[in-house]
């Protein structure tokens, strides 16, 4: 199996368009199908960057799964919290007949695709990414989120299992955030009621988990798994290595797993300092040709910052400023003040410094919390359902 996620055809980085990024690396996930004899590729998700792509970002779509059926391997694929599945799911039914199985509708969550090998059946069951308020009442989840519908939806997983000959495998698409797992910036926020993280006990009883949502390549457990973005989507993943996940899923079960390297098209670079310094370090030499995202500790502003950065860093995206401040000064920038804060905390601080100091009460801060759900649950509604 070649596992492999979040897409996101039609994204650009830092107003730079990826396009040409993205169908270097469908290139490879092609060729790497070829050279290592896959049997299956799975696609966790997040195939779009938005509900409502461009033509451009359609066609590529359209040629790789013309490439796919080609090379006569089935394919497995869920949309993600970022594609609309009605949209992606359009022909889905006449698309299966060339081996390139689309799952996004929900409703579909226990009705596999059953493939087989030298061993016997593999049931693939694919969860388009289930936004809890719209199919808690659809899977009979007893609260809105999303431990409560993907446990649902495992349940019906293990049912379809269960009237299955014994040593049928399974294979569970996902598109979810789970315990364990490391986020970086570019990924939306599926925070519900204040809780992202589901256990990855979740998945219990099947014999792997392709994951997708998170863009850093990760193992959850040896059975659970995230093959992470292809590409490199915001400078907080600088330090990725972007690779698939080539899974061997012997007869007993066993999962074996190596990790396959994608094309890089440009390395990034986060440099820090004062701006003459990084003008002047040759120990960045090599980030020359990188795309660099700079931020100046210069107490006071320089003059032309971005010009004089990009004539040794042509390639500088993303110009920020962190001044330097005496060690008796408490003050924060306001960039450093919200590093790390979701929206939610956001709120209530801003509460609180219109306040001189007294925060929300947890009254209102529950007010808050469902305003932000709301809102969220707004935006999914639309991009999933179009």
């Amino acid at each position: 199996m070649l596992h492999t996620s979040d897409w996101h055809l039609g994204r650009s980085f830092h107003r730079v368009s990826l396009l040409e990024a993205q169908a270097a690396y469908l290139d490879h996930l092609v060729a790497a199908v070829r050279e290592h004899d896959v049997d299956v590729v799975l696609v966790a998700g997040d195939i779009y960057d938005r509900a409502v792509p461009p033509l451009t970002a359609v066609e590529l779509f359209d040629t790789a799964l013309h490439r796919l059926a080609d090379a006569g391997v089935p394919t497995v694929m869920i949309s993600g919290n970022h594609d609309s599945g009605r949209r992606l799911g359009v022909a889905a039914g006449l698309i299966e007949r060339a081996g390139i199985h689309l799952r996004t509708d929900p409703a579909g969550a226990g009705t596999p695709v059953l493939l087989a090998d030298t061993h016997g059946d593999v049931a693939f069951y694919g969860f388009p990414y289930l936004e809890p308020a719209l199919v808690r009442d659809q899977f009979g989840a007893d609260r809105a989120g999303h431990e409560s519908v993907l446990t649902a939806a495992m349940a019906r997983v293990r049912a379809d299992l269960a009237g299955r000959p014994p040593g049928t495998r399974s294979v569970v698409l996902a598109h979810a955030f789970v315990a364990g797992g490391a986020p970086s910036d570019s990924e939306r926020d599926i925070t519900v009621g204040g809780v992202a993280a589901v256990p990855s006990g979740v998945f219990d009883g099947v014999d792997y988990v392709a994951l997708g949502h998170l863009h850093g390549s990760q193992t959850i457990t040896e059975r659970i798994r995230y093959s992470g973005s292809p590409l490199a989507y915001s400078f907080s993943e600088a330090g990725h290595r972007k690779t698939m996940w080539l899974v061997d899923l012997d007869g007993d079960g066993t999962v074996r797993a190596e990790r396959i390297d994608c094309p890089v098209p440009r390395p990034l670079a986060r440099l820090r300092g004062r701006l003459d310094d990084l003008l002047a370090d040759p120990a960045l030499d090599r980030h020359e040709d990188a795309w660099v995202e700079a931020t100046l500790t210069d107490p006071v502003r320089p003059a032309d910052p971005m010009a004089r950065l990009t004539e040794r860093f042509p390639h500088t995206l993303s110009l920020l400023f962190d001044p330097e401040r005496p060690d008796d000064e408490t003050g924060a920038s306001y960039a450093r003040r919200l590093r790390d804060r979701d929206d939610q905390q956001v709120a209530e601080d801003f509460v609180a410094h219109v306040r001189g100091g007294a925060g929300p009460d947890d009254q209102e801060r529950a007010a808050l919390l469902r305003a932000f759900d709301d809102v969220r649950v707004d935006m999914a509604r639309r991009e999933v359902t179009g």
